[in-house]
């Protein structure tokens, strides 16, 4: 009783584990600017990932122009914090919720239209969002600021302690993203999105309403994209036309869920804890001469190519194969056991 007991406590107890390492990483295990700022940008990334893997991981749509409501949610926290006169500290981190808002409101229509095509037409769709919106924020000056930007509100806080609200807000908003991911993927709309994944004009014979799944993961996506947006711009403490609207995060939210796995919940996290701290570090061992996006390029073009289903999913399958066979050689050895123990006992009778 006592095995099989912990057995099925042994995941809520790692899981717990987890999320305590993360709530004491910054303060006891790298108190470091440096650390954290990675760490900040780690959190961010992980939540534009789970909430892109909502609707590409589990539909199989692949969008590269999710960086589209990064950008909504960015200059909706700028302009709400600027037109209401929100001072800087916590009180800018209450507009999250309506970045998001705002964000999965124009992914409505946006996905309305995109979502009409399939596959690869999507994909090209997507990208021209991208290049649309980033030249309208350089025209509407009198809204976006044109080139100068948004600026955001200045925060209070002053190191080794000015990292730490990001820091939390953004764990915070990871937690809300992956538990929401974690019931779409157990819940019959999940399951609606997966078989839309896996061939949807058969998922549509069997009574799925494709379309409304569709446009429902879509604009869920946007919300969490949305929301990484607004903490990172101001984390950075503006928010630009380029910055914004920059197809360069959708290349980044892509090989994160890839790399880590499409379509499952934890790989996304895995992901952005890979990608993120690699790339900042290349940013500051070779951003200088360029170097960092080649060689950057190259190392996960090779990892994805090795690992084409990602790492949870290439873990998986190998803890499968592992278990499968070690449950194999022991039910030979048990039954190897057993076509023994008859001639055991009749030696041990033929000596008695």
């Amino acid at each position: 009783m006592k095995p099989a007991l912990l057995s099925q406590l042994r995941r809520p107890l790692a899981l717990v584990a987890l999320v305590v390492f993360v709530g004491i990483f910054p303060v006891v295990i790298a108190p470091n600017d440096t650390y954290n700022t990675i760490a900040v940008f780690t959190l961010i990334g992980a939540i534009a990932v789970v909430g892109w893997n909502i609707f590409s991981g589990y539909t199989g749509y692949i969008s590269l122009g999710h960086s589209v409501f990064y950008g909504f949610g960015a200059y909706t926290f700028g302009l709400a914090s600027l037109h209401w006169h929100i001072p800087g500290g916590w009180e800018p981190f209450l507009f999250l919720p309506l970045a998001g808002l705002v964000a999965g409101a124009f992914a409505f229509p946006l996905g309305w239209i995109a979502l009409r095509t399939r596959r690869h037409t999507f994909i090209v769709i997507s990208i021209a969002w991208v290049f649309i919106f980033q030249l309208l924020a350089y025209n509407m000056r009198g809204i976006t600021g044109g080139s100068s930007g948004v600026l955001m509100p200045l925060t209070p806080w002053v190191a080794p302690y000015a990292n730490l609200p990001f820091y939390y807000i953004a764990f915070a908003m990871l937690l809300v993203a992956v538990f929401v991911s974690w019931w779409i993927r157990h819940s019959k709309f999940g399951l609606g999105l997966l078989a839309i994944r896996d061939d949807e004009d058969r998922a549509l014979g069997l009574g799925v309403k494709t379309a409304s799944f569709k446009l429902t993961a879509y604009v869920l996506s946007a919300f969490f994209v949305g929301m990484a947006g607004a903490i990172f711009s101001y984390y950075i403490g503006s928010v630009y036309p380029e910055l914004g609207f920059n197809p360069a995060v959708d290349i980044t939210i892509a090989i994160m869920g890839f790399l880590g796995g499409l379509g499952t919940v934890a790989g996304p996290l895995v992901g952005a804890l890979f990608v993120t701290p690699f790339q900042q570090w290349l940013g500051l061992q070779f951003g200088g001469q360029g170097l960092d996006l080649v060689i950057y390029g190259a190392l996960f073009l090779a990892i994805l190519l090795l690992l084409p289903r990602g790492i949870v999913p290439s873990l998986q399958d190998w803890w499968r194969t592992w278990r499968t066979a070690r449950q194999a050689r022991l039910a030979d050895r048990a039954r190897a056991a057993r076509q023994e123990q008859p001639a055991v006992l009749a030696e041990r009778r033929g000596d008695g």
